[in-house]
């Protein structure tokens, strides 16, 4: 957050109705702790310069003054307030150096360390851990220790280090079957396949034209794995086969066209609608916020922050866009229909010029 030091500010003597004008200001009367940082304020009858998110009482305006940093205001004869310590690390980011700590832990672990474990090891009770984890993460101490023993196995899997059983092992499942259970959701194939780069495993794919450009969709046996968008159908071609190195990518007949030019389809009419069976590979995460996109309704956007928040992730807008861009299934997973939060258009995977060029088709629906 930042603001333009030019704007007047009161001085000690001030002049009230400069501060009251001045946008910060408004910051100081909210509370409002996401200014932290961007500025402080001082107070010249009690000669202290606070946070932007201090609770303490609001000073007249005509008392105010504002200064960039803690070492301006100091110079300018503050001190900082003992209970907002604005010349110390904010609370936010306290809270975030702390659960950064549980996370290396958690990654550190041979298994996943319990709930009040972390919580003690951070010296914080467990409701009060788990809830500043949830916020800070956007996913539960849990499910960010499951989340990383499937890296860790994918990881292993990968490098092609040891067995598959001494990899799912190694990353800390006490058991093949639990591993098992979930691998085709996680890794798209049994771990062997996985591990063999997609051998073994049959990715049918076409190529069409639309006015978009080229579109390929590719097909697992559980459904629809992958939608690009593009210019080259050669590079697209091979995105797909950096994806499944080792699959047999088999050229699609005349019954899988027909799919194909149901996706191209959509792109020139998509009233039409794209009711696919999907091949969704993620994060725990990444399809609580795929599943969330693919309830935006047709001719309507939601921002970044609108997502997080329908999630049950409202400080996890970051994580939100970081899921947008991991999603490789064009149109049937809409990440082009999430915006900003001022409703202008932001990056996307196959370019903003199609992301604006399907909002204008949808929205004249």
């Amino acid at each position: 957050m930042s603001f333009d030091m030019k704007t007047p500010v009161a001085s000690k003597t001030g002049y009230g109705s400069a501060t009251v004008h001045d946008p910060r200001w408004a910051a100081l009367v909210g509370r409002d702790t996401s200014f932290d940082g961007a500025f402080v304020y001082a107070v010249a009858t009690t000669g202290i310069y606070c946070r932007p998110g201090c609770p303490s009482k609001l000073a007249k305006p005509e008392n105010v003054s504002f200064f960039a940093t803690c070492e301006e205001a100091e110079t300018a004869g503050f001190r900082p307030c003992q209970r907002c310590r604005p010349n110390e690390a904010s609370p936010a980011a306290r809270h975030a150096a702390t659960i950064a700590g549980a996370c290396r832990l958690i990654e550190a672990a041979e298994e996943p360390p319990s709930l009040d474990a972390l919580a003690e090891a951070i010296g914080m009770s467990p409701f009060h851990f788990h809830r500043l984890f949830k916020k800070a993460t956007g996913t539960t101490p849990k499910a960010y220790a499951a989340a990383h023993r499937i890296k860790r196995a994918r990881d292993q899997l990968i490098s092609g280090r040891g067995t598959v059983t001494e990899a799912i092992y190694g990353a800390g499942f006490n058991s093949g079957s639990r591993f098992y259970e979930t691998s085709n959701e996680v890794l798209g194939m049994t771990p062997s396949a996985f591990r063999a780069g997609g051998a073994g495993a049959t990715i049918t794919f076409a190529i069409g034209q639309s006015q978009l450009g080229a579109i390929l969709v590719a097909c697992s046996a559980k459904g629809v794995c992958a939608i690009f968008l593009g210019d080259d159908p050669d590079v697209l071609l091979r995105e797909l086969q950096d994806r499944f190195p080792k699959a047999d990518l088999v050229g699609g007949d005349a019954g899988f066209d027909s799919l194909v030019a149901k996706v191209v389809g959509f792109v020139e009419a998509p009233k039409q609608g794209l009711d696919l069976p999907l091949d969704v590979q993620g994060t725990a995460f990444q399809q609580r916020v795929w599943q969330a996109l693919r309830e935006i309704p047709l001719g309507t956007t939601a921002s970044y922050t609108e997502i997080a928040q329908r999630i049950g992730a409202p400080k996890s807008v970051r994580a939100v866009a970081g899921a947008c861009a991991a999603n490789k299934i064009a149109l049937a997973i809409p990440c082009h229909r999430v915006v900003k939060n001022d409703g202008a258009l932001s990056g996307y995977r196959w370019g903003v010029e199609r992301k604006r060029a399907l909002l204008k088709k949808e929205s004249d629906v």
